[in-house]
């Protein structure tokens, strides 16, 4: 049981919104299609390895496709966004109408760099408020 895996060299993980084009083969020719969804579980180890790619078709009704991780059929994988969950699967999700049945929260990697530095600074600043009142304690009690 995986949260993520490398398909055709793109990194995916549970929880993200990816397109997967694949080829089609109709009467006499080939064709590529895509498929639009949230990657909603991987599974299985090594060559067996499958991913669960649903989404919210015409008329509200929810459309799945498993596909194998080396699939010959797949040509490439696109994500187009990250998503941040808890849960190795989002089988949830197919209880769920309407938007509630897509969301889920996006990564925000910018956002995680910028708020690192502001909280390091400020850990710096009460160690050096309670450097300040422990050496002012000393000299209080030393008198």
């Amino acid at each position: 049981m995986a949260n993520r895996s490398r398909i055709k060299g793109e990194l995916v993980n549970v929880g993200d919104l990816i397109t997967v084009s694949f080829r089609l083969v109709e009467v006499g020719k080939t064709r590529l299609s895509r498929f639009d969804g949230l990657v909603i579980a991987i599974k299985g180890r090594g060559e067996n390895t499958v991913f669960v790619v649903r989404k919210i078709g015409t008329g509200a009704v929810g459309i799945e496709r498993i596909w194998p991780i080396n699939s010959p059929w797949i040509e490439k994988v696109e994500v187009k966004k990250r998503g941040n969950v808890r849960r190795a699967k989002l089988y949830y999700l197919r209880g769920r109408k309407g938007k509630a049945a897509s969301k889920v929260k996006a990564k925000h990697e910018r956002m995680v760099m910028k708020i690192k530095p502001k909280i390091k600074e400020e850990r710096i600043e009460r160690e050096a408020v309670r450097k300040n009142r422990r050496t002012s304690r000393r000299q209080v009690s030393s008198k």
